[in-house]
């Protein structure tokens, strides 16, 4: 396992589990946290994992932006357009541009730019026990981390708008009737719920999952006929993967395909 006094991570079986750990802050982060958080993404791009899992150490996924990492006067002085840009909006980039799917493992309170975090996964799997929030307006801010863009599209804008505009915080109960959410199980559930759909990502053919996840990127700015060109272009680096070939003999044989990525 390596590790960081803000982030641990570990890496076994193809699945890469990234904890933020400032427990005694609920998770929330601090620009240190939020530029470890950019790097290890990245580096997944390039090493062997096949799936992350992203969550939080302690009670609590992650609380948002650490106010309290400076004071009063300099929050005031803070050049926050700057700040945006050059560390939150590449953390979130380098999760949606990664070509390997990400789990959200949210057990505790996800709110602000943790909610956030969370909705950039491509998945979010939740305890019974977990909540969602975007409480920027409670202290005066609209919403960034890009939860303008992935919210409606999940909820719709009449209920993303609710969100915002109250800062209501909502049980994971709610946050999966609005489809907020892809899972929620009891807290003494979730690791096995979590663990199950991280193998099952894992032993996916990767060719094909990050495909998928380009095209559904692609597919959220395009209109349908760029939308079927991109999979006729696309479907041709699948078609010529061994993963490909290894799928169609797998089910001529009548058994369980063996992906290598290849």
């Amino acid at each position: 396992m390596s590790s960081n006094e803000k982030l641990l991570v570990t890496l076994e079986s193809g699945v890469k589990r990234i904890t933020i750990n400032r427990p005694e802050r609920r998770n929330s982060v601090d620009g240190e946290t939020v530029e470890l958080l950019r790097a290890e993404i990245e580096k997944s791009a390039e090493d062997d994992s096949r799936v992350l899992v992203l969550t939080g150490a302690g009670d609590a996924f992650c609380a948002g932006a650490d106010l309290q990492a400076s004071d009063g006067g300099d929050i005031r002085s803070l050049d926050v357009t700057a700040v945006l840009r050059e560390r939150t909006n590449p953390t979130i980039m380098a999760m949606r541009n990664l070509p390997k799917p990400i789990i959200a493992r949210v057990h505790g309170p996800a709110v602000g730019v943790g909610c956030n975090y969370a909705l950039a996964c491509d998945m979010i799997i939740a305890s019974d026990q977990a909540s969602f929030g975007q409480v920027f307006v409670r202290i005066g801010l609209m919403p960034d981390g890009g939860s303008t863009y992935f919210l409606p599209r999940a909820i719709g804008y009449a209920k993303a708008f609710e969100l915002m505009a109250t800062g209501d915080i909502i049980s994971a109960s709610d946050a999966l009737a609005i489809g907020l959410i892809n899972a929620m199980a009891p807290l003494e559930e979730l690791d096995r719920a979590v663990d199950t759909l991280a193998r099952r990502l894992a032993s996916s053919p990767s060719i094909a999952i990050a495909k998928i996840k380009e095209g559904l990127r692609h597919g959220e700015t395009s209109d349908l006929a760029s939308a079927l060109d991109f999979e006729a272009v696309n479907q041709a680096d699948c078609f010529r993967s061994e993963d490909f070939r290894e799928g169609v003999t797998a089910f001529r044989e009548k058994r369980k395909p063996h992906f290598t990525g290849r």
